[in-house]
């Protein structure tokens, strides 16, 4: 036990799992648009954009909670003082913030999406040092923020891919990233006396069905499920099912400081496996390029300090 807890503390091995998991975040970008494609959704189609997203989280829910009690060794099951905690965490980390990604995805490209969601460090700052009051907001962190929102304005200047500012796209990205925010602070504080490998999966699950019955409630369906689909389906609930439990485990060996470093490596991943699988211009832009380096050096200047 010791040994593994030893190796899962060398920087090498935290390098290689981080940048895993947001190969793995970073994918979902592009997955969920060519799901939308397999399963033949439309722009329009928001009510079968969030029985998609539902399907997926709900899924995605039980294989968390599968691999926590594979883990632990027992079957991880709410008390009833967690369940309300389930249901504040799951409101902003799956229902608000799934129901603006999903619609906001469907009318922005992946490039732009991936940038505007690294916002969610420097939001997540704000709101934990000025409306919770868990950390001080200093000169450092500002700068940061101040690089990071830099990057987002550039994306949105009305060169990348000839698109400007949209707020049903553009607008409920980064709206998606205010409640991931929000859904982080609250799950710091109440991961201090609960399991929060227990409180993420059952948010999954709660917040994947109520998503499901959002969806079906605007006339969602999914009318075409083909085997291609089905297995899109099943890897975009296996990105947030492992993505998060390595992370976890990631964050229970090691320092928050040490981990979250690498979070960094989430928009460039996101903007890359677009232009990859999507064909959308943007990384290699003059655009792209400078607002994925003013994001990432925001990024990294927040976390240095902490690591120092």
């Amino acid at each position: 036990m010791n040994e593994k807890k030893d190796i899962l503390t060398k920087t090498w091995v935290v390098a290689v799992l981080a940048s895993i998991c947001c190969m793995l975040w970073g994918s979902a970008f592009s997955c969920v648009k060519i799901g939308y494609s397999l399963m033949n959704i439309t722009t329009n189609d928001s009510g079968s954009q969030l029985v998609f997203g539902g399907i997926r989280f709900f899924v995605a829910g039980l294989m968390a909670l599968a691999m926590g009690s594979g883990a632990e060794r027992k079957i991880l099951l709410p008390t009833k003082t967690s369940i309300p905690k389930i249901m504040i965490i799951s409101l902003f980390q799956t229902i608000l913030q799934y129901f603006f990604y999903y619609i906001g995805l469907a009318h922005t490209t992946g490039v732009k999406a991936a940038i505007i969601v690294g916002a969610n460090v420097f939001i997540a700052i704000l709101v934990s040092s000025l409306l919770y009051k868990l950390e001080k907001l200093t000169a450092v962190k500002i700068a940061g923020c101040i690089l990071g929102f830099s990057g987002i304005i550039v994306i949105n200047l009305g060169g990348l891919s000839g698109v400007s500012f949209n707020f049903l796209g553009d607008g409920f990205i980064f709206l998606c990233t205010c409640a991931y925010a929000f859904s982080s602070v609250y799950m710091k504080r109440y991961s201090e006396t609960e399991d929060p490998v227990m409180l993420s999966g059952w948010q999954f699950v709660f917040g994947g069905a109520v998503l499901t019955v959002i969806g079906f409630l605007m006339g969602g369906r999914l009318g075409h499920m083909s085997a291609k689909a089905f297995l899109m389906l099943l890897y975009l609930a296996f990105v947030s099912a492992a993505a998060y439990s390595l992370w976890a485990v990631l964050l229970k060996h090691n320092p928050v400081s040490k981990v979250a470093i690498f979070g960094f490596m989430n928009p460039v991943c996101g903007v890359l496996l677009s232009t990859i699988l999507l064909g959308e211009k943007g990384i290699f832009g003059v655009q792209g390029i400078a607002a994925l380096i003013l994001v990432c050096s925001g990024i990294f200047i927040v976390q240095r300090k902490g690591n120092k």
